[in-house]
């Protein structure tokens, strides 16, 4: 450890919580006010991801979370990708992708996206003025560095910037661009990868490789993320220079959650040891258990269209499988260590990776 100060100190100075975990923000309705205000008042952060949704709903959120919970929170945002948000050109193009997905609409008795709905796209100019109206505790982003706006704007609110970095080079340029915190996400990490600087197959870092790394390069607070869903990997984290840890599909699986029960029944069973990456949900790689769609359309991984068309694609069949409990065409985001987590209540759950990795460290968190 870098000094003798309690483990995580220089984290929850910056974030105002007692405890230096953090839990994951969730997108596509896997997060909820419950979840972010269970994690916050036990001690950690409660995060929610808002990169789907339309501005106008941002700040009723957030006011939503403060009737919940008087500790910090944090609201996460995507950076736009425009290098990746390339439109389906035309008609005759959309239906290569829905011809691909045919047989997948049909069974859920489902119309295929026309053109306008497959290139659909939220203003995130727009979500970023009504975070900074909202005004949260805590501004996180994935997928690149924050703008210079959102810099600005989070320091006129008092609001510390987290960011997500899967390489050291990120890291780096996170902090230029005026991160307080930056999260190390190894390639254990569940969900959507936030490689910005090279492609994803160049970007895969163990999680356990790259926080040392980071550690070195940077001279904020850094959040190891992937593959820690219980106190020894919080204890071994801290241990390799973290100042805190980041959980996401520990708690995806806790009552709070938004996941579906299809998708938390995946993630605490035998199925949830086998991830891949996979682009055929969003059109951006993201980790999550193997199932049958992900199988049977395995040979279309390179041809399927960029982040949102495939996203909008796949919406209407996510959202059926969902609802009708087929986990064989549903996305099952999941890190490599679901299997750890104990599926209990998210304040149960927090405390116990405390006391847990307490008695590793041998000393409070």
């Amino acid at each position: 450890m870098r000094t003798s100060r309690r483990p995580g100190a220089d984290l929850t100075d910056v974030l105002g919580t007692r405890h230096p975990i953090v839990q994951g923000p969730f997108g596509g309705g896997l997060s909820t006010v419950a979840l972010v205000a269970a994690v916050s008042e036990a001690g950690g952060l409660g995060s929610y991801g808002v990169h789907a949704m339309a501005p106008e709903d941002i700040g009723p959120l957030v006011e939503a979370i403060r009737a919940a919970t008087s500790a910090p929170f944090a609201v996460n945002l995507w950076t736009p990708r425009p290098d990746e948000e390339r439109p389906v050109p035309d008609t005759t193009a959309l239906a290569a992708h829905t011809d691909r997905l045919a047989l997948h609409y049909a069974e859920f008795g489902l119309t295929p996206p026309n053109l306008a709905q497959a290139n659909a796209r939220i203003d995130f100019d727009a979500q970023l003025d009504a975070v900074l109206a909202a005004r949260p505790p805590v501004i996180s982003v994935v997928m690149g560095p924050p703008p210079r706006r959102l810099v600005e704007g989070a320091r006129s609110i008092g609001a510390p910037i987290v960011g997500t970095a899967t390489t050291v080079a990120e890291a780096r340029a996170l902090e230029e661009a005026g991160c307080d915190v930056i999260v190390a996400s190894g390639s254990d990490a569940g969900g959507h990868r936030g490689s910005f600087l090279a492609p994803v197959r160049e970007s895969l870092v163990g999680t356990f490789s790259l926080i040392p790394q980071v550690r070195d390069a940077v001279s904020v607070p850094v959040v190891a993320a992937g593959g820690i869903a219980d106190g020894r990997g919080v204890a071994a984290a801290l241990t390799l220079g973290a100042d805190g840890v980041q959980v996401g599909t520990g708690f995806l699986r806790t009552p709070e959650s938004g996941a579906s029960p299809a998708h938390r029944e995946a993630l605490s069973s035998e199925r949830a040891r086998t991830t891949v990456l996979t682009r055929l949900f969003s059109g951006r790689p993201a980790r999550g258990i193997a199932n049958a769609l992900v199988r049977g359309m395995a040979d279309a991984e390179d041809r399927v269209p960029p982040y949102p068309a495939q996203n909008n694609l796949m919406l209407p069949i996510r959202a059926r499988a969902a609802a009708s409990g087929r986990a064989d065409r549903l996305n099952l985001w999941s890190g490599q260590a679901a299997l750890l987590a104990s599926g209990e209540s998210a304040g149960d759950y927090l405390s116990a990776l405390v006391s847990e990795a307490e008695k590793v460290l041998g000393t409070p968190l």
